[in-house]
């Protein structure tokens, strides 16, 4: 077995620190270790899976692994994010420990309960969600307002902007679209998409090089 520690990393160094102090003490006490210690620097706001702990948690554990938390709010900034995880580890058969609040979820009976219920909380959370955004989707149609982003503009964050360095790599090669949608692992559309809309330089030279 492998136990992992999550350090929620941030710009307070002495946050930081506390963090790993906590999960040392934890594992001290209830024997868990040595410790490997995984380091996320990405923001909060970010969907736990494109976050190192979502690589963490998909990629990286196996069954029968450990993963320490120092506590609940340094997993992610929402609730259903909270849940969603558990969960994933909790179908895994990975032992999830939340330092501060003692929370430990494992294979035992009560866990397995635990997860079963959090599993439910998951699913009326994101139906919540789903309901006010219909809800407020409704009063913007009634008051005659534009729905969704307006035409033309942009989305703030591409599912592609990631790779936007390989791509531009490949850009600057010579090789086509097609090509590129394969190394990159997408759809043609998806990446010729990104060619024309990521803006800058980047869009520039994919102008130059008339990418087909």
């Amino acid at each position: 077995m492998t136990t992992y520690a999550y350090l929620r990393v941030s710009t307070d160094q002495q946050d930081v620190d506390n963090q790993r102090y906590g999960l040392f003490m934890y594992a001290n006490i209830y024997g868990l270790g040595p410790l490997q210690f995984v380091e996320d620097t990405a923001s909060g706001r970010l969907a736990w899976r494109d976050r190192a702990v979502g690589r963490l948690l998909t990629e990286t554990v196996h069954a029968g692994d450990a993963v320490l938390f120092a506590e609940i709010s340094r997993m992610a900034r929402s609730t259903l994010q909270v849940l969603e995880m558990l969960e994933h580890c909790m179908r895994q058969g990975v032992s999830v420990h939340i330092a501060k609040q003692q929370l430990v979820l494992d294979g035992s009976m009560p866990s397995r309960i635990t997860a079963t219920v959090l599993g439910l909380a998951a699913e009326i959370e994101r139906e919540m969600i789903s309901l006010r955004t219909t809800e407020a989707l409704a009063k913007r149609k009634a008051a005659g307002l534009p729905l969704g982003r307006p035409k033309g503009t942009p989305a703030a964050r591409r599912k592609l902007d990631a790779k936007e360095g390989e791509i531009r790599g490949y850009l600057a090669k010579g090789i086509s679209k097609r090509s590129i949608a394969k190394l990159v692992e997408c759809a043609p559309s998806k990446a010729g998409q990104h060619i024309l809309y990521a803006g800058g330089e980047f869009r520039r030279l994919a102008r130059a090089r008339r990418v087909p």
